[in-house]
């Protein structure tokens, strides 16, 4: 390991931010002219940018035959999602759920998370599961667009005011979008192969940890800042529809280019995905409790974004204090937020009883 395999990983970081936040704008203006809803917005078109890192480093690893590295980035990223973007958002400024969130797309992210854990149960992701997926996809966002596109009036005289040289420059920012995700992916990749080479880390460990976070940046940066400026629809929408792209999109494509599907390792499929359900399942209370995700609930994300990271990496070396580790987080902690969980699922059905 030299210091250009440093240089490449940083380089590929700064190309999949540079790249999805190009790819995004630009697609976020065309959408926006076309008179799509800020919600859709945020759940397909930067949703889907914002994971288009994903997308690209779990097809580049799956066809440099490291697999455990791209299924990792999947199931990494949507816990990340999660805990560690909505839970930064949510300590940043309370955020406001919108309610085709609770009623649709939070329980679609569930039922497809707990889908993919029983896909996997004979541990493998085959072609054939990862075409259901890819079809999965087309359908969501074809009922996304059908659902709640608004009157697109406005949109064209939008588009027609800007001019062919806008047209033109937000075809540009995708074009050159693409570009940096797929070269900063190849580096992304190839650097973090070699990293787990020398440090004797498993590609799942690697791919569950540090790529899962860089390529995960995109989401933590539009989150943030749509949180700051009021855009809280595309706060939250950015990360339940990058969820739902990356099970769908990622996982269904990296299983249908493979030419044996995705093995499952032992470990992710005993511990990582079961994480990845409940972690899924906690949106449901704690969003729908009141259509708000407050300061508190984004702070216990992030707690449990850093107990689960801490948690790979301990048992990632095999330390010594692993089993004191294990045995607080499942004597207190976890109790106690099966609790609380447990409180807010009863307090949203008595809101919704009184309504």
């Amino acid at each position: 390991m030299t210091a250009l395999t440093f240089v490449a990983f940083a380089a590929g970081l700064v190309l999949l931010v540079l790249g999805a936040d190009w790819l995004v704008r630009g697609a976020s203006r065309l959408a926006t002219a076309w008179g799509i809803s800020p919600l859709v917005v945020g759940l397909t078109v930067v949703a889907y940018g914002t994971s288009a890192p994903e997308l690209a480093v779990s097809v580049n690893a799956v066809l440099g035959g490291q697999p455990n590295l791209s299924l990792g980035n999947v199931i990494g990223s949507n816990i990340c999602n999660v805990l560690l973007i909505l839970g930064a958002s949510a300590a940043i400024t309370p955020l406001i759920v919108n309610a085709q969130l609770i009623r649709m797309d939070v329980p679609i992210m569930v039922g497809l998370s707990i889908l993919t854990w029983v896909l996997a149960l004979d541990g493998r992701l085959g072609r054939a599961e990862g075409l259901l997926l890819v079809a999965g996809a087309i359908a969501y966002t074809v009922l996304q667009v059908k659902q709640t596109r608004t009157d697109p009036s406005g949109g064209d005289d939008a588009a027609d005011a800007s001019g062919r040289s806008s047209l033109l420059a937000n075809v540009g920012y995708i074009v050159l979008g693409f570009g940096g995700l797929v070269l900063g992916a190849r580096w992304l990749v190839a650097s973090a192969i070699t990293f787990a080479t020398a440090f004797g880390v498993s590609e799942l460990v690697i791919g569950l940890t540090i790529v899962a976070v860089g390529t995960s940046l995109p989401e933590v940066a539009t989150s943030i800042v749509a949180a700051v400026r009021g855009e809280r629809d595309i706060a939250v929408g950015n990360v339940v529809g990058s969820n739902i792209f990356n099970i769908l999109t990622v996982l269904g494509v990296s299983a249908t280019v493979s030419p044996v599907g995705l093995l499952v390792p032992a470990g992710a499929l005993n511990f990582d995905m079961p994480v990845m359900v409940a972690v899924a399942i906690a949106c449901l209370p704690v969003f729908a409790r009141r259509a708000v995700i407050g300061r508190w609930e984004g702070v216990l994300f992030l707690f449990y974004y850093v107990a689960y990271t801490a948690y790979v990496v301990l048992a990632a070396q095999e330390h010594d204090v692993l089993p004191t580790y294990e045995a607080a987080m499942l004597t207190f902690v976890i109790p106690l937020t099966a609790l609380t969980l447990l409180v807010m699922a009863w307090q949203s059905v008595r809101n919704v009883r009184r309504q």
